[in-house]
């Protein structure tokens, strides 16, 4: 506003205010039809304003986002752990369970296998990756039972979760260098374990 449209008091006219508030309507409502330019006809109901539908909307797009992201990170600590780097394909063993324990007492398979990977650096020194359930996790210290009576000596062991499974690392050495690790005796022994 200028000095010219104020009154006397410092305040505009009327019809000042008028044209002010007609600009900020139009104002108002070119950015709303930009915002509902923005948005899919698909979520856009007639019932309901551009501001609720776009508000609806970026929430959904936030939730899916946030799905997805979730997702990318289970895959990369999947990657990660599995090693992506021409890394041989780890042992995948499906388990079952039955008997009196069983729910339906009959066979149950589970729905995300355990996963053993045993892999030799050096006469010396290894590494076990065990994925598992949350439901079903590994009992590590039967992992760790294993290696010493191996003769490898626990260095240190690691773990994380990610949605509703436990990512196992462990790097250990041999007791004796002489001796050395029998990597295929510790992966068929952790294969018993899953």
């Amino acid at each position: 506003m200028d000095m010219k449209a104020r009154g006397a008091g410092g305040t505009a006219s009327p019809m000042e205010k008028k044209r002010s508030e007609r600009e900020r309507r139009q104002r108002m409502k070119a950015l709303c039809e930009k915002l509902a330019s923005l948005i899919p006809k698909e979520h856009f109901p007639h019932a309901l304003g551009s501001l609720d539908v776009a508000a609806s909307y970026i929430k959904k797009l936030k939730e899916r986002v946030d799905d997805l992201q979730h997702k990318k990170a289970s895959a990369q600590a999947m990657a990660t752990l599995l090693g992506v780097s021409g890394i041989s394909t780890p042992t995948i063993t499906a388990t079952t369970s039955s008997g009196a324990g069983s729910p339906e007492g009959g066979k149950k398979l589970e729905a995300a296998p355990r996963v053993v990977e045993v892999r030799q650096y050096d006469d010396a020194s290894m590494e076990v990756r065990l994925i598992c359930s949350m439901e079903r996790p590994i009992k590590l210290h039967e992992v760790i039972t294993i290696l010493e009576e191996e003769g490898a000596v626990i260095i240190n062991a690691n773990h994380f979760v990610v949605v509703d499974r436990i990512f196992y690392t462990i790097h250990s050495r041999a007791f004796s260098t002489r001796i050395g690790i029998d990597v295929s005796r510790i992966s068929e022994r952790m294969g018993a374990l899953v």
